[in-house]
């Protein structure tokens, strides 16, 4: 493809709560085996993008583990390349990225030294199955500077906390909101943009002189009556991941068989770090039902509609009952657990019991697990 990727995975938002104080946004757990940013990153790979750079800052250690080999989304066989670049001291140059537009900028030089047209921005804290190619041409049918594909919700969605979008009957951005008080249409931008690379070059040179930092407000929103900027209609499934109500809604809509058969049966598919591990272990008086277990687990109780990660041990006589247990967690004997997430490598001690009421629980035990 005539392009190369960005993926924007530095972010640290107060909306995911205690979830996010180990790890970067983009490196949460999705679907049992998958991590958030391997949505972008596979359908970079199924759009024959070759060189990827992934931008992060904030607790990125689980995040770089994750992204250690590129092998896993087949790039950079002989030429591109994934690239992970976090903020790096320089003779000019001491500072945190301060926005979107200033990580760009900071790593300008992956742009200035690529010789790809266009360059395809993504974020990495999206749940969705998108082919590029597909955008690109219509990005270059409509003759536009930027195309950003947005998706409409459905009513019953706040659209206040993401980008609004009114578009013309030609399909170009008329009005764009971050984060409005009141929300004019049910639009939203998803986070991905199209543009050309030597446009962005200057934009975001441009942006960084005049002290502004942000991709969405001092670019998007800027330009929009200077420049041609289009929006591109999604019509399948797209979630965004940077809630906790998010985060746990989209785990269980894996529970569903159609959203289960689109990411993990239907073509093309979702790459992620395979890890070598036996499969899931149900022993004698295990009641699982309308659940996910991956490997590495071993369950003794009753599980039903949850989400249960790798290497999640689960003792006798447990209830676990609408729940996200995440990676290498240990659950005593006699325990009850509903409505919550229980955050990765906890150990929940014996005989104890954990309700979410009206909210999602985030539940962060660090008892010790073997007796000495």
């Amino acid at each position: 493809m005539r392009a190369i990727g960005i993926i924007l995975a530095g972010g640290h938002n107060h909306r995911m709560r205690e979830l996010s104080q180990k790890r970067a946004i983009s490196a949460m757990p999705i679907a049992g085996s998958y991590r958030s940013i391997d949505f972008a990153l596979s359908n970079m790979s199924n759009s024959h993008i070759q060189r990827v750079a992934v931008l992060t800052q904030y607790n990125a250690r689980s995040l770089n583990e994750h992204l250690s080999s590129s092998k896993w989304w087949d790039f950079g066989r002989k030429q591109g390349g994934l690239y992970v670049f976090t903020p790096v001291v320089t003779a000019e140059n001491s500072n945190w990225y301060r926005g979107t537009a200033d990580a760009i900028y900071q790593n300008i030089e992956f742009l200035k030294n690529s010789h790809e047209p266009y360059v395809v921005i993504a974020s990495g804290d999206c749940v969705y199955k998108l082919d590029y190619n597909k955008v690109l041409e219509y990005h270059i049918d409509k003759k536009a500077d930027i195309t950003v594909v947005c998706k409409d919700m459905p009513e019953s969605v706040n659209v206040e906390r993401y980008g609004v979008i009114k578009m013309n009957e030609e399909s170009r951005i008329e009005e764009f909101e971050e984060k409005p008080m009141v929300a004019k249409t049910n639009t939203v931008s998803c986070g991905i943009y199209v543009i050309r690379r030597r446009l962005l070059i200057e934009l975001i040179e441009n942006s960084y002189e005049e002290g502004r930092y942000d991709l969405v407000a001092d670019i998007l929103i800027r330009y929009k009556g200077m420049k041609r900027i289009f929006g591109y209609k999604m019509k399948d499934y797209w979630k965004n991941v940077a809630s906790v109500d998010d985060y746990y809604n989209t785990n269980m809509d894996f529970l569903k068989p159609d959203v289960r058969k689109y990411f993990f049966k239907d073509y093309p598919d979702v790459y992620s770090k395979v890890d070598d591990l036996p499969p899931a272990k149900y022993n004698v008086g295990a009641q699982v039902s309308n659940s996910l277990v991956s490997s590495g687990s071993i369950i003794n109780g009753k599980v039903e509609n949850s989400v249960i990660f790798k290497k999640v041990f689960v003792g006798n006589n447990c209830t676990i009952k609408n729940s996200i247990i995440l990676n290498d967690v240990y659950i005593g004997d006699n325990t009850y657990i509903e409505n919550c997430i229980v955050e990765s490598s906890a150990t929940i001690r014996a005989n104890s019991s954990y309700v979410g009421d009206g909210e999602v629980k985030v539940l962060i035990e660090k008892n010790e697990r073997y007796d000495v």
